[in-house]
């Protein structure tokens, strides 16, 4: 690993920044890092890495992101939660420019390893409508019936770097992500995940002295969160021992959109008000990662704990917000 050339295109978004931190903390010095926002917007950028600001869905920008590179990581599209997954399906579905770029690049270049991040939201929908869902197993994604927009643009994705392995041996791996959190992600501004949203509306009623929350949905609905440091390990070991995939990279633990307010409440000390906005876009109504497969290859599966991982994540909410307005009221 410290002698690869690593390329981590997305690098300057939520788990491109995080990726490119731990490898640096592991002694890789040959990383690049490669995203559309100019470095002022990046959430964690570092000196001693080479950062490119380039366009990834166009092909010649893609040409100069891998040159040299013996390993890439796609962790590259243009996505948030739901409020914009639902409201934006082009933009998302967009993002198949990058990827098919990427991998044509790649290929030429002869890059040994390449990583795409996939998600979890390829799930066909007719298996995702009681939130006491059955988890989902890697061979629910067909019948295809995915996320309309994101969840296609994932499905096309994963089969294209399957048969980029099949038929030019560039080997590949694709992750089924399943709502990464944690810190330096997005909290605000329409593209935040709910974990981020729930740290930002808990600490907003505790800033405003409004002692009140609005959900999406009827709170109902089910998921699991799987923290930063469980993706990235899984990542890493996916590249390490060339497990092709698609293979979820998730949490088993299912909570309740209310049992995730109850944790983010009992973090902060307070009790809120609930109101519930039935017309805003809340997704499926439950979706678990089945582990099994991820255990049998890998011997291993993500294991940080809900209320651990929302601990960190509403620490550095708080303290992003209270540096926006230091005094904060009813603290």
């Amino acid at each position: 690993m410290k002698e690869a050339n690593i390329v981590v295109c997305g690098g300057g978004g939520f788990i491109g920044g995080h990726l490119i931190a731990d490898l640096r903390r592991q002694g890789v010095t040959r990383l690049r890092a490669v995203d559309f926002k100019p470095i002022s917007g990046w959430y964690q950028h570092f000196d001693d890495v080479e950062n490119l600001v380039l366009d990834l869905q166009d092909r010649q920008n893609c040409e100069q992101a891998v040159n040299g590179a013996g390993m890439v990581y796609n962790l590259a599209s243009d996505m948030g939660g739901m409020g914009f997954i639902e409201n934006n399906k082009c933009l998302c579905m967009l993002s198949v420019l990058i990827n098919t770029h990427l991998l044509m690049a790649s290929h030429k270049a002869g890059v040994e390893k390449y990583f795409f991040s996939s998600s979890a939201c390829v799930y066909a929908a007719d298996k995702q409508t009681d939130p006491n869902v059955t988890a989902l197993k890697e061979a629910d994604a067909y019948p295809a019936m995915p996320e309309d927009g994101y969840g296609w643009e994932k499905l096309y994705g994963e089969r294209l770097c399957r048969h980029y392995t099949e038929d030019f041996g560039l080997m590949t791996c694709s992750a089924r992500y399943h709502n990464v959190y944690g810190p330096f992600g997005t909290y605000d501004g329409g593209r935040e995940k709910a974990p981020a949203a729930v740290c930002r509306k808990v600490i907003s009623a505790l800033m405003s002295g409004r002692h009140e929350i609005e959900i999406w949905g009827d709170g109902t609905q089910t998921r699991s969160f799987m923290y930063i440091d469980d993706c990235l390990k899984g990542t890493q070991m996916m590249m390490a021992r060339s497990v092709p995939g698609p293979l979820n990279v998730g949490s088993s633990e299912l909570v309740t959109i209310n049992q995730l307010v109850d944790i983010v409440e009992d973090i902060a000390g307070v009790k809120l008000k609930r109101s519930y906005n039935l017309k805003a876009p809340k997704g499926v109504n439950g979706r678990n990662s089945d582990n099994t497969l991820i255990k049998q290859l890998m011997g291993w599966e993500p294991s940080i704990s809900l209320r651990v991982g929302m601990e960190k994540t509403y620490r550095w909410v708080y303290d992003q917000m209270q540096a926006r307005q230091p005094a904060l009221a009813g603290v």
